[in-house]
């Protein structure tokens, strides 16, 4: 896929995550790995106003920030390029502030296995990290942490992250996680909701290898 194609990409997925009401106004972020370099949504542009040469070219390799473009990349840039250099099947990463996931965020509860869903995102549980201010290596390090063995992560009084292998898959996940926190809290508020074993989702999860939207070619 071309540069101006996955550029393309990221400004139709900003737009669906606000039509979604995922995310609102310049809130949240989303990036591509492209080659040895990945396109970063650019500081404080609302979706409704971001154009495809407005994204943030930045260098894999480069820890310091260096972009190339009009804009500067999100202040979350760091946490993009630490998941690609830890996570060699991740090419798409999806950052959200939506409502559900961002409520167990500030209480700081991972989301159980209390929908079979859950496996989407790789085990029995989508962890809730710890905090750290926005934009620092420490954020970066518990995000990573968070995304070692799972492709989604709640942030401890802040958001949601989601990963996936492409633009279509991070924005399936993005979806589903959105969903389970919503049915996990509205669950809890009218009672205990039952958590399906752990056996269960790990079969799940297996099934779910060739489950959700197809892979687009990278």
């Amino acid at each position: 896929m071309t540069q101006a194609a996955r550029r393309g990409e990221i400004v139709a997925g900003a737009l669906e995550l606000e039509r979604l009401g995922l995310n609102h106004g310049s809130a949240g972020n989303l990036s591509l790995r492209m080659g040895e370099a990945v396109l970063v949504t650019p500081s404080g542009v609302p979706a409704r106003e971001l154009r495809p040469e407005m994204i943030a070219l930045m260098p894999l390799a480069d820890e310091n920030g260096a972009f190339e473009g009009p804009f500067p990349p999100s202040s979350e840039w760091r946490f993009h390029l630490d998941v690609y250099r830890a996570r060699s099947d991740v090419n798409a990463v999806v950052h959200m502030h939506s409502t559900y996931a961002t409520t167990l965020a500030t209480l700081r509860r991972p989301i159980p296995a209390v929908h079979y869903m859950i496996a989407a995102f790789g085990g029995p549980t989508v962890p809730c990290v710890g905090y750290a201010s926005y934009g620092t290596p420490e954020l970066s390090e518990l995000v990573v942490g968070g995304l070692k063995d799972r492709d989604g992560a709640l942030l401890a009084n802040h958001g949601a992250i989601v990963v996936g292998a492409d633009m279509r898959r991070a924005l399936w996940r993005a979806v589903e996680l959105e969903a389970l926190a919503q049915v996990y809290y509205l669950g809890a508020m009218a009672g205990a909701p039952v958590v399906l074993p752990d056996d269960e989702i790990w079969r799940t999860v297996e099934r779910f290898r060739s489950y959700g939207p197809r892979a687009s070619s990278q």
